[in-house]
């Protein structure tokens, strides 16, 4: 996304106008408000991981209540805000618990029915090559990534699709979810319904939806280009997290 930013305001500077230049000493005083908060939360979390301390999930949990206490801190925050992200962190989180019961409903089914399984046989009679039987499962993800809402898309196809290209095929896990991630990235953002254009629609409403279109062209080909790469080049996915191994 940066590459595809830096080539279109260095044909078009008029679409991300240079800002007001600044001096040295009002750079390193931006940098004092909130700087050495942000750095020392993620040394927290991030070196507490890294250390052993503690799980992902609980370096995470570890951040946002560092987050939390530095606001108390410098009072940035006061009660009536923390209730209202209280609520909207509810909302959002039954909405996540609603469609993961779902999903467990939905795999249990799918282990009894053993549809994965006959799937994966009938993937494995098939004479293509891996990388073909891959290019279909993601048109399938890109497909119903235009119309389905992206988690539960993720949710709602792992189960079908895991044991078929990690299991039959033989591709890594860890590259498989950063494939799916970009496909479901590209499909909601692409026509005919692409979600998140209308969302973009809603924040900005006098910008007409024909604009917002044409404007998402040069990024779905980053992703492209991205999945391309991948493609190619697995061990991109895979380079981090063999790191912590």
């Amino acid at each position: 996304y940066m590459g595809v930013i830096y080539l279109l305001t260095s044909r078009n500077p008029s679409l991300g106008p240079a800002g007001a230049k600044a001096s040295w000493k009002e750079r390193f005083s931006a940098l004092r408000g909130g700087l050495w908060e942000a750095l020392a939360v993620f040394m927290l979390s991030i070196g507490g991981l890294f250390a052993g301390w503690f799980t992902p999930t609980e370096a995470g949990a570890v951040g946002a209540g560092g987050v939390l206490l530095v606001s108390f801190i410098e009072k940035r925050i006061n009660w009536e805000k923390l209730k209202k992200s209280l609520v909207d962190t509810t909302r959002t989180t039954a909405m996540i618990m609603l469609m993961l019961a779902g999903a467990v409903i939905f795999g249990r089914f799918m282990a009894i029915s053993r549809v994965p399984f006959e799937l994966a046989n009938w993937v494995a009679g098939l004479p293509l090559p891996p990388f073909a039987i891959m290019g279909m499962v993601l048109f399938i993800y890109l497909i119903l990534g235009c119309f389905i809402d992206a988690l539960a898309l993720v949710l709602l196809t792992i189960p079908i699709f895991y044991p078929v290209v990690v299991g039959t095929l033989g591709y890594d896990p860890i590259w498989f979810g950063v494939i799916v991630v970009l496909v479901v990235a590209m499909g909601v953002i692409t026509p005919p319904v692409g979600m998140n254009v209308y969302i973009i629609k809603g924040v900005a409403p006098d910008i007409p939806l024909e604009t917002i279109f044409k404007g998402i062209w040069p990024f779905l080909g980053a992703l492209i280009l991205c999945i391309i790469l991948l493609m190619i080049f697995p061990g991109i996915a895979t380079f981090l997290p063999n790191l912590l191994k």
